[in-house]
């Protein structure tokens, strides 16, 4: 399983240093995960505002 970000993303950016891979970048307007580095760790989904980040 991975952490994806989903739509509701509002690109503050929070979640990128938090990502103890390096797997999250930004994208156009929303915030993207390389699913086949991610490690399912779920930093990113703590740090978030909007609970953007989540495993699927």
């Amino acid at each position: 399983m991975a952490y994806v970000i989903k739509d509701s993303c509002i690109s503050c950016g929070a979640c990128e240093p938090e990502c103890p891979v390096g797997v999250i970048s930004g994208g156009d307007n929303i915030y993207v995960i390389d699913e086949a580095g991610c490690i399912d760790c779920g930093a990113c989904a703590n740090v978030c505002p909007v609970d953007a980040p989540v495993a699927e």
